[in-house]
């Protein structure tokens, strides 16, 4: 009984499983996925909540030190050694503590949080990074799967071409070259499809590795774009603006430059001393009799080593806003380029769908009806094929290229547009 109800209850578990819709069919089911499963993100969780752990060990004292002297454990020759304090000639318990110049623990908080900012603001930038190799994953999935169904499309009107080409040849009304130039082309098609059909698994296992899944998992297909935005949400300096408030690696660059700046400040410190406070009761047997109070201090005599320092932390402090600048500069580059190529794809689409692929599709019935009727040639049905399929493509590709420059206005912005 117990064996029934084990196989009944995995037999269910793993009819869910197949009933559950393989991810794919959209971008935002990767993404889901990947939000919960991507190990370079889950990596930097982890570095973020490290270096948050950092804040409070940052601002706290160095633990306080204990001795104990045990002195004249003989008692001046009168007994064998004793480690017992009654019975020695005097124990003294020393308790100290270091304490930093003013203000330094304050400096190492403000530092540590700074660098905690960082690291947090590190994983966004690294979850803008991944969505967005996702994003050029799907769109180029969709771009292969579009581009096999042209390529079957074409290999069929390339057969439907062979067949007429043939009976055309067996009725002495066309040369034999036609049927053997229809067969070479669809000897190119099916090689095409090959490459096609191999890409898309490497695609796909890109994909899988994105989302922590095994590599030959199956995903189902490409189901639909995602709209891409109207013109007047494509102003540059609108979007500059939103990046320079929003860009997870600049935000990040920031939050470092901080963290130096604070750095320096510490630097500055060191040319003061730290102290070490200290009480030391003194027993006598079984009393306390005397109490001994201290205060200890570093001397900052190696001006050479602190100068050095201070030194090593402005440079630290110019590499982090030289870096800041750079990632800037380099924001506004990709941003400016990344948007005038997506509205060049948005053009070259509306031009193929709204222009050449009618006209094309228009020459094609006219050159095939021709051919039929034994008024055209067969080079002229197989230039209007060639354009028809250059605009598919070209429209295909237009598409593709649209998603991809819009994940990466959207890892520039860090947030969907």
């Amino acid at each position: 009984m117990k064996r029934c109800i084990v196989s009944l209850a995995l037999l269910c578990a793993a009819s869910a499983q197949a009933a559950a819709p393989l991810p794919g069919a959209d971008v935002e089911s990767l993404l889901a996925i990947a939000r919960a499963n991507n190990l370079e993100v889950a990596g930097m969780r982890h570095e973020a909540a490290a270096a948050t752990e950092r804040i409070e060990q940052a601002a706290a004292l160095p633990d306080p030190r204990f001795k104990l002297e045990l002195q004249d454990v003989t008692r001046m020759g009168a007994q064998s050694p004793s480690l017992w304090p009654s019975d020695v000639g005097s124990t003294r318990y020393t308790l100290t503590q270091e304490l930093p110049w003013f203000g330094t623990l304050a400096l190492k908080r403000e530092q540590a949080e700074f660098a905690a900012q960082g690291a947090q603001t590190q994983v966004q930038s690294v979850w803008a990074d991944v969505a967005a190799r996702i994003k050029l994953a799907y769109a180029q999935l969709y771009f292969l799967q579009r581009t096999e169904g042209l390529n079957r499309e074409i290999l069929g009107l390339m057969q439907r071409l062979e067949q007429i080409a043939r009976e055309r040849y067996a009725g002495g009304l066309a040369p034999q070259q036609d049927a053997i130039r229809a067969q070479s082309e669809q000897t190119a098609i099916q090689a095409e499809l090959i490459a096609v059909q191999t890409e898309a698994h490497h695609t796909r296992a890109r994909l899988n590795a994105l989302l922590a899944r095994p590599i030959h998992a199956p995903l189902a297909e490409p189901q639909s774009l995602r709209p891409l935005p109207a013109a007047d949400q494509l102003d540059y300096a609108a979007l500059a603006q939103r990046a320079l408030a929003h860009n997870p690696q600049l935000a990040a660059d920031e939050a470092r430059l901080r963290s130096a700046d604070k750095g320096q400040e510490l630097a500055l410190k060191n040319r003061y001393p730290s102290f070490t406070l200290g009480v030391a009761p003194t027993q006598f047997q079984n009393d306390f009799k005397a109490w001994d109070l201290m205060l200890e201090m570093n001397i900052p005599l190696q001006q050479g080593t602190r100068r050095a320092q201070e030194r090593e932390a402005l440079a630290l402090r110019e590499a982090a806003q030289a870096r800041r600048d750079a990632s800037l500069y380099q924001l506004q580059a990709e941003l400016s380029e990344n948007l005038d190529a997506l509205q060049s794809a948005q053009q070259t689409e509306a031009l193929m769908g709204n222009s050449l692929l009618p006209q094309a599709e228009l020459s094609l019935q006219s050159a095939l009806a021709g051919y039929e009727a034994g008024k055209g040639d067969f080079a002229s049905v197989m230039e209007a094929q060639a354009r028809i399929r250059q605009a598919k493509q070209s429209r295909i590709k237009a598409q593709a290229e649209g998603q991809a420059r819009l994940a990466q206005l959207e890892r520039l912005l860090g947030e969907e547009q």
